[in-house]
């Protein structure tokens, strides 16, 4: 990617994303789409009473 007359390198290593297949549940990574369903729970009415939580979008991973 290209901003302000520097390129700059953006996404993840090949290394990274192989360790991500061998490592999640899933075999891959999770897409914007998926990451953006814990988002839209959040934003339900079912989830009105929930508080002060951390909630970890990763496949299972950790």
């Amino acid at each position: 990617m290209e901003i302000e007359g520097r390129r700059i390198k953006v996404g993840v290593s090949p290394q990274i994303a192989e360790a991500v297949k061998r490592t999640n549940p899933f075999g891959r990574p999770g897409t914007p789409a998926e990451a953006a369903g814990a988002i839209y729970l959040l934003c339900t009415q079912e989830a009105d009473y929930i508080s002060a939580q951390v909630v970890t979008v990763d496949g299972g991973s950790h």
